[in-house]
Parts: C-alpha cells; structure tokens; sequence
C-alpha cells in the first residue's frame, strides 16, 4: 500500500515541515507515503493565470506515477466527511489500487491538462486554504481516515 502526495511548490516554513514529518511517521504505520514535489511558476504581470497552471500542469503530469489512483485537490470536486474519505481510501486500495496520488496544485489551483488525467476530485472546503498548509491538512485526514479504517482511537 502507497501514498503518494505530489505538489506544487516547495515548503519553506518549519511549522509545517514539523507537522507534515509527525504526521509521515503516523501514517508510516500503515503505507509507505511518498513525495513528490515539483517546482511552482513565478506569478508575473506578463503571465496569464492560464499559462502558469498549465505550465504547472506539465510539471506535474510528467511526475505522476503510473498504475495508481489519482486523486485532484480541487474546488469543484466532492466533498466528504472524515467517514466517507476513509471509506473511499479504503474502498479504492482494496478494489482498484494500491498506490493512491493525491494531486495538490499551486496557488492558483491546478491546469486542465492534470485534472483531466485524474480519476476522483476531492474538495476539501469552498475555503481557499495555502496549498503549502493543504498538504498537513490532508495528512492529517489521510491518518485520520487509516485510524477509522482499523478501528482506532483517534476520530472523536
């Protein structure tokens, strides 16, 4: 079993370096996790929104993992509880996959080209979260939902 988290751009802050290894050597319990991160594009007035994703996009498909399950961080995607995420997880390691990638995009979301390759959209709020801080955020639930799944102290 394999986790995957593949990013735009580098995380800089110690609070979240902090919190994303705690929440790695949790997770390490029960998959190998995995990350991949590419370099973001520098935002300018000569760069329109759409070149810098798709530029962005291009980074990432060329570092996305073959024979896995590919899962976009996107606004537009579903919405689940703690409950249904781990269901899900749960559900596409045991039926489709057992290599899931988790796709988190710049600030300013993710290219068309990268969503179209993906197989589920998962939003975690209409809230704009900074993608750097999106990736504890989904550590946590991805621990979270492997505690659920094995019955664990830990959900409430």
């Amino acid at each position: 079993m394999k986790i995957t988290i593949l990013s735009v751009g580098s995380i800089k802050e110690k609070y979240l370096k902090d919190a994303i290894i705690e929440y790695s050597k949790r997770i390490s319990k029960y998959a190998a996790l995995e990350f991949i991160c590419v370099p973001d594009e520098i935002i300018s007035e000569n760069k329109s929104e759409t070149d810098i994703k798709n530029k962005e996009a291009q980074k990432l498909l060329a570092k996305l993992p073959d024979n896995s399950f590919k899962i976009a961080l996107n606004l537009q995607g579903v919405m689940l509880s703690s409950v249904e995420l781990s269901e899900k997880i749960s559900h596409t390691l045991a039926y489709y996959n057992s290599h899931i990638v988790f796709v988190i995009g710049g600030s300013l979301g993710l290219g068309e080209a990268i969503l179209k390759k993906m197989d589920y959209h998962l939003c975690f709020s209409k809230m704009t979260f900074p993608h750097q801080l999106m990736q504890v955020i989904l550590l946590e639930q991805i621990y979270r939902s492997f505690k659920i799944m094995h019955h664990e102290t830990y959900h409430k």
